[in-house]
């Protein structure tokens, strides 16, 4: 439990302890009405008794029932609310560590895994927080109120009550060793199958095309029979629980009340009824220690769970962010829009080979820079080390001649407009969407949306939208073309009005005309802005200051367009695949 005890904060430990008084009084009150029923069945076995007595008895009998119900809301109001309270601190922990994780780190736990995590986790620990507060403080209190109030009558009685909950115990212990684990893998479980649905309903389109529906379903079965059998088997081996109470229970009912018929046989006459109201109350208060223990069994069943979940979450919350800020937190430096490279290597963690070695170049402020190479030479890895996604293994990365690693994130990303490979918009309008994020400024305009969204060459797809710019976007962007997508997402990044833009293969979707104005507007309007492009064609960077080709992750060639095609064979062959020699020449 220590597990979840961890994340309390002080108001929550307050709770807990207006919760134990709270329990304590209700204990009270519940093992006070023994003593009241006991007086009651003395005055009715008693002759000459008054029945205003045995109604008085009653009465405070019946009172402390009612207070104890009105308890029993207050505890559980007060389990919810430190229950409601710690969902709410962990969720807002789970989402600033998961936002300060680095791509490696988000690779290590999955998408679908942080989302579970975030979610089904976190409910399952809330549960057993709001059983839990009332079960581990109740049931021991109640149990070793209960026993210190029939010690020492009778040893048959106490040896039968100590019998059935050693037997419980064991019980409890055996159930929870072997239920644990199984606990553990579907929590693991819950992860894969979430992974599937999510990425059938995202890949619903493949799916039909290529008629694997079949196929799929198949997967998700599977998963799903899984993680079926696996809580079937746990549950099955909890559910022992239960009836091994009712049986413990009632068995030692059946024998405090056999064993009392011969304690009452052998006790004088005159004393029998004393015996009797003692057998009456020592079986209440007996049964008081086996419900302590039922109700425990509830947490027993729950506890596993919940422990497991609680380490999952505590595993991210736990792990320490690899890319952590600088001191620099100002974006007014001395030279704007400089990127500089410098001897810089990367490889990823774990990895045995470089993807990038030896990078170094420079682009200043104004200019544009290319980046081209084969598939999977180290284009997008390169730039990802710009905004600080992965940190350079070696080497620096420069920004207005300050290491990227100095500044603090809010002010890097502030000096940068960053266009992904894959165009990603968010659930929302197109005004939203346009205008996302802060770059240190309270809000963007009308004016500043509709001139990023001008020059991105999307205005005359979203002023025939329904709404304009007020139009809905839904998640992902589905309800626009792959190319639509692409130009929101240069919007997007232009209305910043950043030092530095960095287009990771952003015009791919785009055909050659759109992109050929888009560039030229693009040049024209933002004077002074750094481009760093990252490019498949040709035709889209043949034009910039500097190109640099990549060839396995090495620098094979850098100039100008003209300059490569005689100096750079890998470059040729790119160009010569994409155009005619007559093109290149023009």
């Amino acid at each position: 439990m220590k597990e979840i005890l961890r994340n309390f904060d002080k108001k929550s430990w307050l709770y807990v302890l207006l919760n134990f008084i709270v329990i304590f009084t209700q204990a009270f009150l519940e093992l006070k009405m023994p003593d009241y029923m006991a007086e009651i069945t003395t005055l009715t076995q008693t002759q000459g008794s008054a029945m205003s007595d045995i109604l008085t008895a009653g009465a405070k009998m019946l009172l402390c029932a009612l207070f104890s119900v009105v308890l029993a809301v207050v505890i559980h109001m007060i389990s919810a609310k430190v229950a409601a309270d710690y969902s709410f601190r962990m969720r807002a922990k789970l989402y600033d560590k998961v936002e300060s994780f680095s791509l490696e780190q988000m690779n290590k736990f999955s998408t679908a895994s942080l989302i579970t995590r975030s979610t089904n986790d976190i409910t399952q620990v809330q549960n057993v927080i709001v059983f839990g507060m009332m079960a581990l403080i109740k049931a021991p209190t109640m149990s070793i109120w209960a026993i210190s109030k029939i010690s020492g009558k009778h040893y048959q009685w106490t040896l039968t009550t100590i019998i059935s909950v050693a037997i419980v115990c064991v019980v409890l212990l055996i159930c929870y060793i072997f239920a644990l684990p199984k606990f553990k893998r579907i929590q693991g479980l819950t992860d894969n199958i979430n992974r599937i649905t999510r990425e059938n309903l995202t890949g619903l389109r493949v799916t039909r095309a290529y008629n694997a529906s079949d196929y799929q379903e198949s997967k998700f079965e599977k998963a799903n029979e899984e993680i079926t059998s696996n809580n079937l088997s746990a549950h099955r081996l909890m559910s022992i629980m239960g009836p091994t109470m009712a049986i413990v229970m009632n068995g030692m009912s059946l024998v405090i009340y056999f064993l009392g018929a011969f304690i009452i046989n052998e006790t004088a006459l005159s004393d029998r009824i004393e015996v009797f109201s003692e057998m009456i109350v020592f079986s209440q208060y007996a049964i008081h220690v086996i419900m302590s223990f039922m109700v425990l069994n509830m947490i027993f069943i729950m506890a596993p769970r919940a422990i497991v979940a609680a380490k999952r979450i505590n595993e991210v919350v736990d792990t320490k962010a690899t890319i952590l800020d600088g001191e620099y937190d100002t974006t007014d430096t001395d030279i704007k829009g400089e990127v500089e490279f410098r001897n810089v290597s990367f490889r990823y963690p774990d990895a045995a080979d470089y993807v990038l070695k030896d990078i170094s170049f420079k682009a200043k402020k104004g200019q544009t820079v290319a980046i081209i190479g084969s598939t999977g030479c180290g284009k997008s890895t390169l730039i990802n080390l710009i905004p600080r996604f992965y940190d350079a293994t070696k080497g620096e990365v420069l920004i207005d001649g300050i290491n990227v690693k100095d500044y603090t994130l809010e002010a890097l990303h502030n000096k940068l407009g960053y266009i992904p490979q894959k165009a990603l918009l968010f659930s929302g309008t197109v005004n939203s969407n346009v205008a996302f994020g802060s770059n240190g400024k309270d809000d963007y305009s009308e004016d500043d949306v509709k001139r990023a969204v001008k020059i991105a060459q999307a205005q005359d797809f979203v002023e025939k939208m329904p709404f304009s710019y007020d139009s809905d976007i839904t998640q992902g962007g589905t309800n626009v073309s792959g190319g639509q997508r692409q130009r929101l997402c240069i919007a997007r990044a232009i209305c910043r009005n950043p030092e530095i833009l960095i287009f990771d293969d952003s015009f791919s979707a785009l055909d050659y005309k759109t992109d050929r104005i888009l560039r030229s507007t693009l040049k024209k309007e933002t004077e002074g802005t750094t481009n760093i492009i990252v490019a498949q064609r040709i035709g889209t960077i043949k034009d910039a200051d500097l190109i640099i080709v990549l060839d396995e992750g090495i620098v094979v060639g850098k100039g100008k367009h003209k300059e490569l095609l005689n100096s750079c064979t890998v470059y040729k062959e790119i160009a010569l695949s994409q155009l005619s020699r007559e093109e290149l020449s023009k």
